[in-house]
């Protein structure tokens, strides 16, 4: 019995010191009138970390729109021009006048927070400075991992593969671009506003802004 009190009594101390130290992590929030995306901001992309929090703490995202929504995979904002843009307007092509280095590794599962980026002339795979978007994607299976291990030269761990046969993602973009984030909480929020309607371009009909501040 004393060795069981003595178990306890060492488990609940490290839970107490646990709770006292708290983390060194980051967290935002990204607020809509769809509701609010609770993110993780990884402390393995110093440089993307970096510049998410000097921006939001800028004020630089609020009132800026997702403007580009595609059902199945993914939200995108970040445009500094979608501000009070006009119906019609094509977005997509604004920033902050710079770009950063690529930070990539981890997988596009559903809720990740990943940086766009231009395609073409840029090797590097340089992000944009401002531009994100977060996965939507969907529930994969073992056959279209396996191909995707196989084209893309990759390995899986057993963890990411339950999370892609569970929650779903984008393993197609792995290795393009940096994931310098995930949703903690509100991935519910992903599915209402990856279903709004879209004009062409998929730019939402009604303007879905956005609100990010650092917790």
């Amino acid at each position: 019995m004393k060795k069981i009190q003595t178990l306890l009594l060492g488990l609940y101390v490290s839970l107490f010191l646990v709770a006292c130290m708290g983390d060194d992590n980051t967290y935002a929030m990204i607020e809509t009138d769809y509701g609010n995306m609770k993110v993780l901001l990884y402390n393995e992309t110093p440089k993307h970390k970096e510049n998410f929090i000097k921006l939001a703490n800028e004020g630089f995202f609020d009132d800026l729109l997702f403007h580009r929504v595609i059902n199945g995979f993914m939200l995108q904002g970040g445009d500094p021009e979608s501000r009070n843009a006009p119906a019609g307007k094509m977005l997509g092509g604004g920033g902050p006048g710079y770009l950063i280095d690529a930070e990539i590794g981890s997988p596009h599962f559903k809720g990740a927070l990943a940086a766009a980026r231009t395609g073409q002339g840029n090797p590097e795979k340089k992000s944009s400075g401002s531009q994100f978007y977060v996965v939507q994607g969907s529930v994969q299976t073992d056959a279209q991992l396996d191909n995707m291990e196989r084209f893309k030269k990759i390995k899986y761990t057993p963890a990411q593969r339950a999370l892609y046969k569970e929650i779903g993602g984008r393993p197609d973009l792995d290795q393009e671009y940096t994931v310098f984030g995930e949703v903690v909480e509100g991935l519910d929020v992903i599915d209402k506003i990856a279903v709004v309607p879209t004009a062409p371009g998929d730019r939402p009909t009604q303007d879905v802004k956005m609100k990010v501040r650092i917790l």
